[in-house]
């Protein structure tokens, strides 16, 4: 059975299937992720060719289907995320971030908070946020939805509410000065970077105008970051390790600036 809705979406990927048709996954604000058949995709006269494309959102008219492949049958509005588009650095945060969210959540499981979140993240990014920050910020709140509860709020020992602190996986969350003895194979996290990490666990994005990392810092935070990704979500996503060569890339070459695209111009 098919059922003829309208939603939002954002794309996901694309694929060429056959000579003429595409198969692409749109994460849809109302029905979670779906993977949809397009006929005649390359076809220049077809109204969804712009809609299918990476980093766009639009309002789809949807066959889903229970079983199988369900299909986009037209578009209404089409918003394509220019900024992102036209630079490489800013489209592989957008990638790295659109991956995470995909490796997050089952197919066909409605998520409209994530979808919120996922939007959000790509309109700072086209808007000329810097990524690095957005990404630490999905990175940290997304790890409820791979199950992952970490107390940012306070010492997991005594309840202290100031810092400074490290992380415990012993005790799954921070501990605070006084109590570092308590786990002698603590993290080691500088504590800078840590009071960002908790900071940015329950920041909304309307609050980061005044936001301004060293790179220093930034590599810290990363570090930390990659350290509870890897011990405790376990994924390895290409996205992200472009994202390593890239910042390679940077410190080798030492590009301009201007050519980076990485500072908040807020």
């Amino acid at each position: 059975m098919g059922r003829q809705i309208e939603s939002k979406a954002i794309v996901l990927f694309a694929k060429d299937y056959r000579e003429k048709d595409k198969l692409v996954k749109l994460f849809t604000e109302t029905h979670g992720k779906r993977m949809f058949f397009v006929r005649r995709a390359h076809q220049k006269n077809n109204p969804l060719t712009a809609a299918i494309q990476p980093f766009t959102e639009a309002e789809f008219i949807m066959d889903l289907k229970d079983e199988g492949l369900s299909f986009l049958n037209g578009v209404k509005e089409v918003t394509p995320y220019r900024t992102i588009q036209s630079d490489i650095f800013i489209s592989a945060y957008a990638t790295y971030i659109l991956n995470l969210v995909d490796a997050a959540v089952d197919d066909n499981q409605n998520d409209a908070a994530l979808y919120g979140f996922a939007k959000q993240s790509l309109d700072l990014l086209n808007n000329g946020y810097d990524p690095e920050v957005i990404s630490f910020i999905f990175e940290i709140q997304l790890l409820q939805r791979f199950g992952i509860q970490i107390n940012w709020n306070c010492c997991a020992v005594c309840g202290e509410t100031q810092g400074p602190f490290d992380y415990s996986d012993s005790y799954h969350g921070l501990l605070c000065e006084k109590d570092w003895s308590r786990d002698e194979r603590r993290s080691h996290f500088d504590s800078r970077s840590v009071y960002f990490m908790q900071l940015f666990s329950s920041i909304r994005y309307s609050q980061i105008n005044n936001i301004n990392l060293s790179d220093e810092i930034k590599q810290k935070i990363r570090q930390n970051i990659d350290t509870l990704y890897e011990d405790y979500v376990g994924i390895h996503l290409k996205s992200k390790r472009f994202i390593d060569q890239m910042k390679n890339w940077e410190n080798t070459m030492k590009l301009p600036e201007k050519n980076k695209r990485l500072t908040n111009h807020r």
